[in-house]
């Protein structure tokens, strides 16, 4: 295969044709670059859990000569390179009302209830530690995507987000593959000068603000001292997300290789989601991104007539079952997809999108109201653990341990995150 492409590559989709953007990949007559490609991490979460039935692998037999399950059989092509992690729990979540919580806890396994007199706290989110390292070198630290944003028939949870910042605080994210594209390519139609001008402004403000909440420092007691310190932490992140769009702001966003994608929802929106992540990384837009999924569109937009939550609860009623394990399947399609567009698509040094990439795929709950054994997927090629296992880890192993696992491979290094008590030294590479 030759090093340079004189024509302009594809990506193919369900939903049409991807023009790739033009990138030193596909220049002509240009030297191959040598810099290393950078590692990058993604989360996908849905709702409402899975058949655990026909979704899991057998638990006893662990290692690499398991039986695929039939809810994951549109991953066979794919199987060398993921494994499922058995055994893991958040065990707060007992506690959190996380039977419909979806994704709230899904990446902090905090206790909702850890401060006294408050009914609802969280934690930073791992994708939120790792952005503070890698979001460093992208115009955006991360891109959180809410999928619509149907709290209830999705079964997520309360805050929208399944990323969550320093403070339990959660982020706003892009709830369209419209929106989305517009983040990445549009930008502000303001001419630069303006912003410039809007940037400084604000910096005065916050100038001022800081200031002023100095001089009342002096007169507070402890409660509103504290009080006052989450408004300091709230200035200055203002004044980081200025600092990043200073500097940002004569890098010009990448030009859209696609025009502005018209969807519906359900299945359409999955895959156009899909699709602009691929983008999203391969423009070096951001190298963190999670995306809080649909799942009441996607059973519509697939005829299944069982909603979302009667899904959940399917135990004992053969066509809940069924409507089950249809979207099981459903949702393992756009999976495999999703995996078969990261292979395709090609770094500068010929390696793919995928031989760098962490991704996980899963959710906070198992199914009905279970919140043991979370189902968890993990592929890509920096994600470090021996790919192509049924993982078998002791049962209540802490979540928070793979999560602590997938950072220290990435080089976020950390000691603990969450309810973590170690890494999980036995399935990694």
């Amino acid at each position: 295969m030759s090093n340079t492409m004189g024509r302009r590559p594809f990506l193919r989709s369900a939903t049409g044709f991807l023009a790739l953007p033009a990138l030193n990949l596909f220049a002509e007559n240009r030297p191959r670059q040598t810099k290393a490609p950078a590692k990058r991490m993604v989360f996908l979460s849905f709702g409402w859990g899975v058949t655990e039935e026909s979704w899991y692998p057998d638990i006893t037999k662990p290692g690499n000569a398991y039986k695929m399950p039939t809810g994951l059989a549109p991953l066979e092509r794919h199987r060398q390179d993921f494994s499922i992690v058995q055994g893991l729990w958040h065990k707060y979540s007992l506690f959190n009302d996380a039977g419909h919580s979806g994704s709230t806890f899904w990446l902090t396994g905090a206790n909702r209830f850890a401060q006294p007199g408050v009914s609802f706290a969280n934690t930073i989110s791992v994708d939120q530690v790792a952005a503070q390292e890698f979001g460093k070198h992208t115009r955006f630290n991360s891109i959180q995507i809410n999928g619509g944003g149907n709290v209830n028939g999705d079964g997520h949870g309360p805050g929208l987000s399944m990323s969550w910042d320093s403070k339990g605080k959660p982020l706003g994210g892009q709830n369209h593959p419209v929106q989305l594209y517009r983040h990445l390519f549009s930008g502000s139609k303001i001419p630069l000068e303006q912003v410039q001008q809007r940037l400084s402004e604000k910096r005065s403000v916050l100038d001022t603000m800081m200031g002023n909440a100095k001089q009342l420092e002096k007169k507070l007691g402890h409660t509103d001292k504290d009080k006052l310190d989450e408004y300091f932490e709230s200035i200055r992140k203002l004044e980081n997300r200025i600092a990043k769009e200073e500097a940002w702001l004569n890098v010009p966003r990448p030009k859209a290789p696609i025009s502005e994608p018209k969807v519906n929802n359900g299945r359409e929106l999955v895959e156009a989601t899909y699709d602009l992540m691929v983008l999203a990384m391969q423009t070096d837009s951001t190298r963190i991104m999670t995306f809080r999924q649909p799942v009441q569109s996607l059973l519509n937009s697939e005829n299944i007539a069982v909603g979302g939550h009667d899904i959940s609860h399917y135990h004992g009623n053969s066509e809940k079952m069924n409507a089950s394990q249809q979207r099981d399947l459903v949702q393992s399609e756009l999976l495999a997809g999703f995996i078969d567009r990261l292979k395709k698509t090609k770094e500068t040094d010929g390696s793919s999108l995928f031989d760098h990439l962490c991704l996980v795929y899963g959710s906070n709950l198992r199914t009905s109201h279970s919140v043991d054994n979370c189902p968890t997927l993990v592929a890509g090629g920096a994600s470090g653990i021996k790919l192509g296992h049924n993982h078998v880890m002791k049962t209540e192993t802490p979540l928070n341990n793979l999560w602590l696992s997938l950072l220290n491979q990435l080089d976020v290094v950390t000691k603990k995150h969450g309810d973590s008590t170690g890494v999980l030294e036995k399935i990694m590479v």
